[in-house]
């Protein structure tokens, strides 16, 4: 068992945090300087930078230019240890964690353990669809994509061929618009070179979603030039669509067009990772409900920041957008406060989210920002997307590594991370075999 003091001569403050998102990491950095004794907890030995996924799916980037492990993140910060292990629950009455190799003890709780897909009960979708929230996720995709350009290449019938270069993406926010982007971009590209026995032609990508429009976070300005971008890249962009059934080979919709389609990609909605333990007004809509401080309801020191923390007001009835500057800023915010806890002060600061605005990529040249005085798309768009998402990375050296490949694929038209170097358990061509 961890505990919550040592044999130092002033008592230390012990504060766990569970996750290591972007709330996460930046609330450790904030209190590298303090008596807190910190213990980080996840289930991976690695950060996950999730805006770019898609492009590991699709084989523009490898996967450890978006993983950077925690250990080498907080080199040299002598307050805290990181561990590895699975979160089972909290029991907030003896404040300790259970997991998966054993008890922890906290004095302050921080949960930060963000979201996960929400398949909205369909068990069928659960089971079939394609979700892109973990690099392993990632890399089932790229596996997958590319097993079913080797198997079409060994089929003769067309109609079958064609089930196999079918992809589907559900969900118009910007991971559906992303990723339906960069599977466009992979058939004008990359088909025509690397399998001169198909027609690219042949390949369809169809972004479904069930809304009016595309970006509903986003403007309708926005919306509307992702439409325009994705059209001009041949993606069929459904709208007012809704998956009723897919069982792995045939996808039902709910006005009752079916469509035989191999590889479906969900990414239509996501759902806070609770963990059990704490009382029922503590969790509603799969996020654990706080105060205006970040404070689970009915709880003393446990907090929550990031995609799993629902703080309702009149100002957000829904409670925060599940975006990466939310998570830092609340992870800023609860730095602060916990510095104030640890030395008595009650004065603690309320949470209030500065939107700097939202923006979304479609391919190359082509991306839509939202800013609170401009909103506009195009080359430009594009250029502020890749600055931003560089200077967000962790790490200089996937910094550097990011910046290289998108440099080599941009003047090359390649995308070189086309190793099947694990098959995905589910493939056809394992079927096949």
């Amino acid at each position: 068992m961890i505990q919550s003091t040592n044999n130092s001569k002033e008592i230390q403050k012990h504060l766990v945090i569970v996750g290591g998102g972007f709330g996460g990491i930046e609330l450790a950095k904030r209190l590298r300087k303090t008596n807190l004794r910190i213990t980080l907890i996840d289930r991976n030995n690695y950060h996950t930078f999730q805006p770019l996924l898609y492009q590991v799916a699709s084989g523009g980037l490898g996967a450890d230019s978006i993983g950077y492990p925690f250990r080498m993140i907080f080199r040299g910060q002598k307050n805290l240890n990181f561990l590895m292990t699975e979160v089972q629950e909290i029991d907030s009455a003896s404040k300790q964690i259970l997991t998966s190799t054993g008890p922890v003890t906290y004095d302050f709780l921080v949960l930060a353990t963000g979201s996960t897909t929400n398949y909205f009960g369909n068990k069928l979708l659960e089971k079939h669809a394609m979700p892109l929230k973990s690099i392993p996720e990632a890399l089932n995709l790229r596996s997958d994509l590319l097993q079913e350009f080797e198997l079409a290449m060994r089929i003769d019938d067309p109609k079958l061929r064609q089930q196999h270069l079918s992809f589907v993406v559900v969900g118009g926010g910007p991971t559906g618009v992303e990723t339906a982007g960069a599977l466009a971009e992979f058939k004008k590209f990359v088909v025509p070179h690397d399998y001169p026995g198909l027609n690219a032609s042949e390949m369809e990508v169809r972004l479904v979603e069930a809304a009016p429009r595309l970006l509903n976070g986003m403007s309708e300005h926005a919306g509307n030039k992702a439409i325009k971008y994705l059209n001009e890249l041949g993606v069929n962009v459904s709208l007012n669509k809704i998956v009723k059934h897919y069982d792995g080979e045939l996808i039902q919709f709910e006005d009752g067009e079916e469509l035989k389609c191999k590889t479906l990609i969900w990414s239509a909605g996501v759902r806070g990772q609770t963990i059990e333990g704490l009382g029922p007004e503590s969790v509603e809509r799969s996020r654990f409900q706080t105060d205006e401080y970040l404070r689970v309801k009915g709880e003393e020191d446990i907090f929550a920041i990031g995609d799993v923390a629902g703080l309702i007001s009149a100002e957000n009835p829904k409670g925060h957008p599940m975006v990466a500057p939310v998570a830092v800023q609340q992870g800023e915010l609860l730095a602060r406060n916990i510095k104030k806890l640890v030395l008595g002060k009650n004065n603690l600061e309320p949470f209030k989210y500065k939107d700097m605005g939202s923006m979304a990529t479609v391919g190359r040249n082509r991306a839509v920002v939202d800013l609170s005085f401009w909103k506009f798309g195009g080359f430009l768009a594009w250029l502020v997307w890749m600055f931003l998402h560089l200077m967000l990375l962790v790490g200089f050296r996937n910094r550097l590594v990011v910046f290289i490949d998108w440099m080599w694929n941009y003047f090359s038209y390649e995308r070189a991370l086309r190793l099947i170097v694990r098959k995905y358990e589910e493939s056809p061509i394992d079927k096949a075999t």
